[in-house]
């Protein structure tokens, strides 16, 4: 059983001090499930947050729930679920031991993001410790207008790089009346003029994804508004549309089981199709897709590039290949003297983004 916050953050000040007064360099580590995200740490000991557990207050009335960073995600899924309510950003599941520190720790959104926002958009407040072993709270339970820097939404996306995120805030949405998901078979060049298309029009698209010449769209919100939108768009009902859309989310599909270099591209929706000759899953209106390919770093991220577009090679082999997209060098010296203010000495998941910090 969790003890008292206090103590679960009195554990973990302690295991910093520690290594702030020996030098040493910690890798943050909660459920695991998400170590193969980013590069490999250069670190003495993991500072493991598993423990720190428990959802410390839900207000279904109120549109939040603050949970301890260790905290699963199913066990979140489970108590949004009795109440109708869910996270609207539908964050990926990897397994049973993913939890609400590494989902925020790296920003992880699911199917809904491009229509919903991401995990970022429903942050309300963090608790953080940082490398001079503080405690510290940012924001608060409900949406307002921040006054100064958004230290919390800052946090978000860090990959642990700032420091450790305690606990966390969480604006939650109502479970959607009613869903369905459509599928009809076309060519990507059709596929990614119709989502440019619908994305205009009020249709209710809470997901998108295109395989193999086959468009699938789900649409939620009332009864009414769905049967509207489906003579709009056409396409035949998906059996067990769920398990279909968390397959995606959680990269169960049969497009994920591939030992391949897996590549997350984040392009203008309407942008042709690239490397054809490779297997691609496209999702959020074909603003993201998935690439499998063995072509090297440099061509994808310089073709990537010409068109304004960003890449992240997400899942690798290699524990030292560049993982995400080269700063440039007025970005690069921003990101360092956010590790400077955060973690002077150097303590928290070194490398893990960028070599520099």
């Amino acid at each position: 059983m969790p003890g008292t916050q206090n103590d679960l953050h009195q554990q973990l000040q302690d295991e910093v001090l520690q290594a702030k007064a020996t030098g040493s360099c910690l890798a943050i580590q909660g459920g695991g499930s998400k170590q193969f995200y980013g590069r490999k740490v250069a670190a003495d000991k993991v500072l493991n947050t598993a423990a720190h557990q428990g959802i410390i207050s839900y207000e279904p009335a109120e549109l939040f729930i603050q949970a301890r960073a260790g905290t699963t995600l199913t066990e979140i899924h489970k108590t949004l679920t009795e109440e109708g309510q869910m996270l609207a950003f539908e964050p990926p599941v990897y397994n049973e031991k993913s939890t609400l520190g590494g989902t925020l720790a790296g920003n992880f959104s699911g199917p809904r993001r491009a229509y919903s926002g991401a995990a970022r958009d429903y942050v309300l407040g963090t608790t953080l410790l940082n490398g001079k072993a503080e405690i510290a709270s940012f924001g608060g339970q409900v949406m307002k207008n921040v006054a100064g820097y958004d230290v919390s939404r800052l946090m978000v996306g860090a990959l642990g790089t700032l420091g450790v995120i305690m606990d966390a805030s969480i604006k939650v949405v109502p479970i959607p009346e009613a869903e369905i998901t459509l599928m009809q078979e076309t060519s990507i060049e059709t596929a990614l003029s119709k989502l440019h298309e619908w994305s205009r029009l009020p249709l209710g698209i809470s997901a998108s994804c295109f395989y193999k010449n086959k468009l699938y769209l789900r649409l939620s919100g009332t009864e009414k508004a769905i049967y509207a939108a489906v003579k709009k768009i056409g396409g035949e009902p998906l059996n067990q549309a769920d398990e279909f859309w968390q397959s995606i989310s959680n990269q169960s599909h049969v497009f994920f089981q591939n030992e391949q270099s897996l590549w997350r591209l984040s392009l203008a929706s309407n942008t042709p199709p690239l490397f054809t000759n490779e297997d691609t899953l496209y999702e959020w209106g074909g603003a993201l897709r998935w690439l499998k390919s063995d072509v090297a770093q440099q061509t994808i991220r310089a073709d990537s590039h010409l068109i304004n577009g960003h890449s992240t090679l997400f899942r690798s082999s290699s524990p030292h290949d560049a993982v995400f997209q080269p700063l440039a060098p007025p970005l690069l010296k921003l990101h360092q003297r956010l590790k400077q203010a955060f973690d002077p000495q150097g303590i928290f998941n070194i490398g893990r983004m960028y070599p520099d910090f």
